[in-house]
């Protein structure tokens, strides 16, 4: 049980007190990964390849080393297993970082939170209008409620702390070189590709989980979030992304999607959902959706993290 209690007390430390502010092991890696890089980048997909397999694998390696070292002592496994689940979590940072936005828009300061929603997404925010900017924020939050909160703990429950730091490692190359511009669209596409794996079965839980949510009062229906993401997350370019915007789209009863600018290049991103469109007064709503995945996630992963400590114990010779 001390996986299951791990996963408990680490996603309530992130609850509690969000990401580290400072020595935070996540940024550690990327410091490690951006120096690395410079010694195995090529235009080619064998060196990204190679990046990937020694970064991914000395992270999980990390944590295969600190489950060995703690397993006997039960005390100690928990709380190891407590504190990588709350290094590699980045729900209530997410929170904060919506909730900040949309109080710059309440009151009307565009150009902050044009410049604060650049921490959650990569495309050209400089000319995005009030409503782009929420959409910006909004579909953050879908998505990474699925990448930072919910693949973690369903990784941290199926295989312990390698499962966590090696997931955390692989979503974060992603978001370092898995890019479709000139540098990376060959150098990262391992980090992409992989990305999309490990986030396979987690968005679609994700998605599920905001259906079982339910909408709020006046909003979407559940019939209504299932038929935008059978109808819309394929138009979507990424296959996990959409299910889960697509999913919270139809419970908010908004639409987000269209048209974005990276680097200059317009990437359209399909339509998702049958609603209005998304504006500053969806964030909050948007967030108590977020919180209530989160929620659900980490009683999935608790329920299957102790469901297979009984397993491996009746197996046990």
């Amino acid at each position: 049980m001390s996986r299951a209690l791990g996963l408990a007390l680490g996603w309530a430390a992130d609850q509690v007190l969000g990401d580290p502010r400072r020595w935070h092991p996540v940024a550690g890696f990327g410091h490690v990964a951006t120096a690395l890089e410079g010694r195995t980048y090529a235009a080619r997909r064998g060196p990204g390849v190679a990046h990937v397999a020694l970064l991914v694998g000395a992270a999980a390696t990390t944590g295969l080393v600190a489950e060995r070292i703690t397993r006997r002592r039960p005390v100690a496994h928990t709380l190891a297993t407590a504190m990588a689940t709350w290094a590699v979590l980045g729900g209530r940072s997410l929170i904060r970082e919506a909730a900040t936005i949309e109080r710059q828009l309440d009151g009307g300061d565009l150009i902050a939170a044009r410049v604060q929603v650049r921490n959650l997404v990569g495309r050209d925010t400089a000319r995005l209008g009030p409503d782009e900017v929420a959409r910006a924020c909004i579909e953050s939050l879908a998505e990474n409620t699925s990448d930072a909160v919910v693949a973690p703990l369903l990784w941290g429950a199926a295989a312990g702390m390698p499962g966590l730091l090696g997931y955390r490692a692989v979503n974060t190359l992603d978001a370092m070189v898995g890019h479709r511009n000139a540098r990376y669209a060959e150098f990262g596409w391992a980090a992409a590709r992989l990305d999309d794996i490990v986030n396979w079965i987690p968005a679609r839980v994700a998605a599920a989980l905001a259906v079982a949510a339910g909408p709020p009062p006046g909003r979407g229906a559940r019939s209504t979030a299932i038929r935008a993401v059978r109808r819309d997350a394929a138009a979507h370019p990424s296959p996990n992304g959409g299910v889960v915007e697509a999913a919270f789209a139809g419970v908010l009863g908004v639409r987000l999607g269209g048209s974005n600018a990276y680097d200059g290049r317009v990437e359209d991103r399909g339509v998702l959902g049958d609603g209005p469109s998304a504006g500053a007064g969806d964030i909050a709503v948007t967030r108590r959706l977020a919180q209530q995945v989160s929620a659900g996630a980490a009683l999935v992963a608790v329920t299957l993290a102790g469901r297979g400590h009984r397993h491996r114990r009746r197996h046990r010779p």
